[in-house]
């Protein structure tokens, strides 16, 4: 069974620079045996075979044991009320736990909590993943369908156990087909289905329930560093996100989006010409507009700047909820990050 791309996806960003453009792991571990994922029952599976960017795994039966590499693949088998062997270490935006605060509502939901018997094994994050601790936990099945993961991993991880790897390269894989390929391997299509047919609804409920948001036009962006902008395109969550709130991106990301990639640059001294009645855009965590301009004075010449419309994250966490979106972090957002965003639109309603 292959997995189709579908219309509207939310497009991941490649996890490093999508995230903040930086982004480092470090090695945890909870305990060393987990919980069991809870998948149907043998006799009820219907084997099929998901196919990814370098072959195809068929998965015969249901897995009992899996583990997941990437952050958002946990966070997707644990809103289809899985809960993974063992899972990376979230090295961006993560808590004390390591962790985020939807993953850690999800797993204390599953009895799962980071630090008791049945919590996952939590996986080092670097440059390649934690064979060691991986095979450790002995995997029936490693969950990789959102990831960045080369040729040369997918094939040593596959020493280990079968691999579900990228359906796209490059973190691309939506969050959307990620959660069908969870749903295949857990035989559990149908509640994958109406799982993310409830995060898409809740998404556009929020919208029409925001009025203001609707044909409000944007800019993706990232304001981080003072001598280079960032814009994302089309290839990321961000325009995705907001899309699905009932905004429209600005023409200028189209007549300036590079092919084949999910962002583009742009100097400051260009930013005067992001026309679009709001920017949405990551920046250091805390920041607020008057730090974005003092570290940037020409920042201060976007026309959503002038008209206080320029909607902040506010935390690497919030940046992460949307940047490497997952069925958990998408609900998460509408409380935490949607608020700024509508704030945002009514500034630059009230500007016109």
């Amino acid at each position: 069974m292959n997995i189709s791309r579908r219309a509207g996806i939310f497009a991941a960003s490649t996890a490093i620079l999508a995230l903040s453009l930086t982004a480092c792991g470090s090695a945890s571990n909870s305990a060393d045996s987990s919980a069991d994922a809870s998948g149907t029952s043998a006799g009820d599976f219907t084997p099929v075979t998901i196919k990814n960017i370098y072959g195809e795994t068929k998965i015969d039966k249901a897995p009992q044991r899996i583990a997941t590499i990437s952050w958002v693949n946990a966070d997707t088998l644990l809103a289809l009320d899985t809960v993974p062997v063992g899972m990376d270490t979230d090295a961006y935006g993560q808590n004390e736990n390591n962790s985020t605060e939807w993953k850690d509502e999800a797993l204390a939901k599953l009895d799962a909590s980071i630090g008791s018997e049945k919590a996952p094994v939590q996986f080092a994050t670097g440059d390649d993943p934690d064979y060691t601790a991986i095979a450790k936990t002995k995997p029936d099945v490693i969950f990789a369908p959102y990831s960045g993961l080369k040729k040369e991993q997918y094939d040593k991880l596959q020493e280990i156990a079968p691999v579900v790897g990228p359906i796209e390269p490059n973190y691309l894989t939506s969050w959307q087909d990620a959660t069908e390929a969870a749903g295949q391997m857990l035989g559990k299509e149908e509640e994958a289905d109406a799982l993310i047919e409830k995060v898409e609804g809740d998404l556009a409920k929020v919208g029409e329930e925001n009025p203001v948001l609707k044909d409000t036009t944007f800019i993706a962006a990232d304001l981080s560093a003072p001598d280079t902008a960032y814009v994302y395109s089309q290839g990321d969550t961000r325009p995705r996100f907001l899309e699905a709130l009932g905004m429209k991106q600005a023409d200028y990301v189209q007549k300036n989006a590079a092919k084949d990639t999910f962002f583009f640059t742009v100097s400051p001294e260009k930013v005067n010409e992001w026309d679009s009645d709001i920017v949405f855009a990551s920046a250091v965590a805390g920041n607020t507009t008057k730090d974005i301009v003092k570290s940037q004075a020409l920042y201060g010449q976007i026309p959503a700047v002038k008209n206080d419309a320029l909607a902040l994250p506010g935390t690497d966490e919030a940046t992460l909820a949307i940047s490497a979106a997952s069925p958990l972090s998408l609900e998460w957002s509408l409380d935490k990050v949607v608020p700024k965003i509508v704030k945002a639109a009514e500034n630059a309603a009230a500007a016109k």
